[in-house]
């Protein structure tokens, strides 16, 4: 079951305020794309805790201890600011993919620095392949939402709830990424963590009610 499915209490906040926030992130992106670079700023460090969760789960394992996925992140912004003459886009959606694509692109050459003797290419050393199986961290919203409207509001979607991941305690945070980010097993994140599988289950728990408790208090305060 998806992490979305958990927290299916606040999809009336969640959508509601990436309606918001993607009307407030294309009007930073208007002023980015017309010389802004305090709005691209502001706009890049909305999207810190997305990518730092995309940047956790595009990196091989073996590069964890050495390479820190916020490293990963903050080479992605030096370049994003570098480069943002060169993004040819115009709305959220086209940075977001523009973002992701460089993203990948550190990662790969991460990869290709420090597992170079490795028979493996770069490219399937990347453990976010279009085949993984594992559940993607943009897959937040439910099948329903179909319409194209709605399919755009997914990525934001997913930059809502990061952010929310953002605020619960780190040990909640970090089991819930292993879990529905990484797809791993109770044992798994029980020797990732050096916890019981017990006490995992406790974290994910209050983990995941802390979020519903926060989407549902967004949406009070809407």
């Amino acid at each position: 079951m998806g992490l979305w499915c958990f927290c299916a209490a606040g999809f009336s906040s969640l959508l509601g305020h990436t309606h918001v926030n993607r009307s407030h992130h294309q009007e930073l992106l208007n002023q980015a794309i017309a010389g802004d670079k305090d709005a691209l700023g502001e706009l890049l460090e909305d999207y810190r805790a997305y990518l730092t969760v995309l940047a956790q789960r595009y990196l091989d394992n073996r590069l964890k201890g050495r390479l820190d996925a916020a490293d990963v992140v903050q080479i992605t912004f030096l370049e994003a600011q570098r480069d943002i003459g060169a993004f040819r886009g115009h709305h959220i959606e086209e940075l977001l993919g523009w973002l992701r694509h460089i993203l990948r692109n550190n990662v790969s050459s991460a990869h290709q620095r420090h597992l170079q003797t490795q028979k493996r290419s770069a490219k399937r050393e990347v453990s976010n392949s279009p085949t993984d199986s594992r559940p993607a961290f943009t897959d937040v919203a439910p099948a329903e939402l179909t319409t194209p409207s709605q399919r755009m509001m997914r990525d934001e979607a997913a930059v809502y709830l990061a952010n929310c991941l953002e605020e619960i305690p780190d040990t909640q945070r970090e089991a819930i990424r292993l879990r529905y980010v990484e797809g791993c097993s109770l044992k798994e994140i029980s020797a990732k963590m050096g916890k019981s599988e017990m006490a995992v289950a406790g974290l994910l728990k209050r983990g995941l009610q802390a979020l519903r408790n926060r989407m549902i208090s967004d949406s009070s305060a809407g």
